[in-house]
């Protein structure tokens, strides 16, 4: 399960299992990066079941 965050000059892969990590960077500044991790972990479930309802269990 992972998740794309993109913004206006890059984009960036997070992986959501088994745990929230960057799996991949492109043109994200590190500040970037740790705030769409942190929004991540903020609303972890609510992605999990997001995802969970859009390609199934």
């Amino acid at each position: 399960m992972h998740v794309h965050v993109y913004c206006e000059r890059g984009e960036a892969k997070f992986w959501i299992e088994p745990t929230i990590e960057l799996a991949q960077n492109s043109g994200m500044t590190i500040r970037q990066v740790r705030l769409a991790q942190a929004l991540i972990e903020e609303h972890e479930n609510e992605i999990r079941s997001a995802w969970q309802k859009h390609f199934g269990s």
